[in-house]
Parts: structure tokens; C-alpha cells; sequence
């Protein structure tokens, strides 16, 4: 139970926290004209009806829904992201990591440009350690593509990877039987890192495709922010939803895959499986199908780095083989599905190339720290 009026935790909060519960009893109530601590007797009745009538367990109950709220607290707080947030909870989870953020850090630096970088296009770095200039935005819409979650301004990338997602998209009617791409988070206009989500989709070359087929229909705006994704795994995490998942999602992933610009295409270990057990004779696009966490709702197609990139850093090519042995077993041990949570420190300058700097400008009154060869 939340109010809307409340100014200290965002009502969007519990929503998000709603969402991520598995139990089908799950409730959200919003009080329209509640703040942070809704106290009046008719919310205390709300209470009581809703989950029992003693003031103990109401005690019990708002006491356990406070631990909740700031568990998902201390998880937004950290900085990471959801593909599948909304623009409320986006914005919201950038707040957080502006006011946690040393205002020096790169993710604040390229976080809060708006526009590209001048000048021809490079892709700088690494995946997880680089900067973008000369981007171009994908189109919000086109013949086969509509871009989500426009609010956050992530739709800018290398003029290679814009180019391959137009062809690319008007290409799959016909091969895979996929109506259009539903185009989710590329790259920040001047690439970097990000305040929210991502550690890679740094140099542009990075792209989150839904696992949703685009409608019939051109989606609005607040749809594009606020609508979620399919979900293509089963809940235990082990295999995919069979009633969900169908044929033209695995003819999707191959047909992407067998695309020479593509370097990598991450999806989750279930969605790989699938693929391992209902795939034909010739496999050799497959070595491109990378398990990773997550990738439930979407998949990240990465490209190789284009020609005349010179400060562009490529990946090692993923080794020989389907990916289907032994490899493949690691995600689904314990080891895998529950990793320790490791918390990401602030990025400065000094951890991207030199000429990352060049491309942001240092907060009002402050000088850019640089080390090594940064400086």
C-alpha cells in the first residue's frame, strides 16, 4: 500500500516491486491522496481488511512491507537497471544514481549529454570501456522497427549498427516470419557508461532486441515506455515457457546469428538450451549464441568492430563448437544461478580511453581528474 502524494519514495517504487513478485496473491494499493506515512484511520481499516483485522498484524504487515520497500531501496539504489523498467522507474533509478555518484564519474559525465559528439564516426574502446563520436539515433519508427523506452534517450549508435538494424529489420518477414523489431537501449549519444544497467553498450555496437514481435500497430509513446516484454523463460529459470517461446523466435536468434557483422548474441542459458536441443545438422552459427544472465525478455546482438575503427577494441572470437557441452552445463548449477552480488564502482575518465575525454564536458567549477595515460 502506497500513496501517491509521497515524497520520499516514489509511488512507481511499489509498482516495480509488484512486478517482480511471483506470488499470484500479490496486491498493490495506491492511496490517492497518501504520503509517506499513510497513518489515518481509513488507510489503518484499508489495512485491516485487506490482511487481517487484529492491530498486531497490521503492525506485522506494515513492518514487512517497509523491509520490502527498502530492500528494493537498497537494490535501486545500486544503480542497476531492468530492461524492462519503465520511464517512471528509469528515471527514478538514474535519480538514486546521481545522488550516490561522485559527480566527477563517467557515468554522470556521459550520462547527462544529450546530444552526439561531432565529427566522424568512431567507435572508441572496448564494449565495457569506451565512448562513442559521430552517432546517429535509429529512427523511432520505420517499415519493420519501433524504438522503446524512447524517454531514455538511448537509441543512438555506430552509423554501422543503425544501418544493420534497418536492413536487418526489413529482412526478417521473410526469413524468420518475425512481423518487425521492437528495438531497445543501444547507446547513450556519446556512448560511455551508463548511470542505470548496463557495463557494455559503451562504443555504439551493442543493441537490445525484445523478444516480442512489433504489433500491428504503431505503439504511443507512453506505451513504449511502459509497456513490458515477453518473458520467454519458465519461472524456475531451467528451460523456456513452451507456451510462449514458438518456432519463429528460434528463427529470429539464427537469422540474426548468421549475420557476418555479428560478433556475439547474448540470450538466456534456457533460451540456449532450446536452441541446443532443437537445432538442425549445420550448427556453426550457433558458436555465436552466448548464455548470459538475464536476456529473458531480450537478446543483445553485438557487432564485430567495423572497418577503419582504429581505437576500437574488439572481443576474442568465441571458441569452436556449438556451445552446447559442457559450457553450457555451468549455467545451470548453483555456482551460476546464484553468483555473489558484486558492487560496480564509479567509473572515472582514467578507466576509458584518452580520447574519451574530449567528449564530456567537466561538472560547473570542477577539473576533469585524469590519470595515467589519461593525463
Amino acid at each position: 500500500m502506497h500513496g501517491i502524494c509521497d515524497d520520499a519514495v516514489p509511488w512507481q517504487t511499489s509498482l516495480a516491486l509488484g512486478e517482480r513478485l511471483e506470488s499470484r496473491n500479490a496486491v498493490v494499493i495506491l492511496l490517492k491522496y497518501g504520503d509517506h506515512r499513510p497513518s489515518s484511520e481509513s488507510d489503518l481499516a484499508r489495512l485491516g481488511r485487506n490482511f487481517g483485522r487484529t492491530r498486531m498484524r497490521v503492525a506485522v504487515i506494515k513492518s514487512i512491507f517497509l523491509c520490502g520497500v527498502l530492500t528494493l531501496l537498497a537494490h535501486l539504489g545500486r544503480g542497476e537497471a531492468s530492461a524492462q523498467d519503465t520511464g517512471a522507474e528509469e528515471a527514478s533509478r538514474r535519480a538514486m544514481a546521481i545522488a550516490q555518484l561522485p559527480p566527477d564519474a563517467a557515468q554522470v559525465l556521459f550520462g547527462r549529454e544529450s546530444t552526439p559528439a561531432a565529427g566522424p564516426p568512431q567507435a572508441i574502446g572496448s564494449y565495457e570501456r569506451g565512448c562513442l563520436s559521430g552517432a546517429i539515433a535509429l529512427r523511432a519508427d520505420g517499415p519493420n522497427w519501433q524504438v522503446m523506452r524512447p524517454s531514455r534517450n538511448r537509441a543512438w549508435g555506430h552509423p554501422v549498427l543503425i544501418a544493420f538494424l534497418e536492413r536487418l529489420a526489413q529482412k526478417l518477414p521473410g526469413e524468420a516470419g518475425w512481423p518487425g523489431l521492437l528495438v531497445g537501449d543501444i547507446a547513450q549519444p556519446r556512448g560511455g557508461p551508463m548511470l542505470t544497467g548496463h557495463g557494455s553498450h559503451q562504443i555504439g555496437l551493442d543493441v537490445d532486441i525484445w523478444l516480442t514481435p512489433m504489433p500491428n500497430r504503431r505503439l504511443s509513446p507512453a506505451e513504449r515506455d511502459g509497456i513490458s516484454a515477453t518473458d520467454v523463460v519458465a519461472g524456475e529459470g531451467m528451460d523456456i515457457d513452451p507456451t510462449v517461446c514458438t518456432p519463429q523466435h528460434r528463427l529470429l536468434l539464427e537469422a540474426v546469428a548468421r549475420e557476418p557483422l555479428v560478433e556475439r548474441v547474448f540470450v538466456n542459458a534456457a533460451i540456449k538450451r532450446a536452441l541446443c536441443r532443437e537445432g538442425g545438422p549445420e550448427r556453426a552459427w550457433m558458436a555465436k549464441i552466448r548464455p548470459w544472465w538475464g536476456h529473458n525478455y531480450h537478446f543483445h546482438v553485438r557487432l564485430s568492430c567495423p572497418s577503419g575503427s582504429r581505437q576500437c577494441r574488439g572481443q576474442t572470437p568465441p571458441p569452436p563448437g556449438d556451445g552446447c557441452g559442457k559450457e553450457l552445463d555451468w549455467w545451470f548449477t548453483e555456482e551460476a544461478r546464484h553468483p555473489r552480488p558484486s558492487p560496480r564502482k564509479p567509473l572515472r575518465l582514467g578507466n576509458l580511453p584518452p580520447a574519451c575525454a574530449a567528449l564530456v564536458a567537466a561538472p560547473t567549477g570542477q577539473a576533469l581528474q585524469l590519470r595515467g595515460a589519461a593525463q
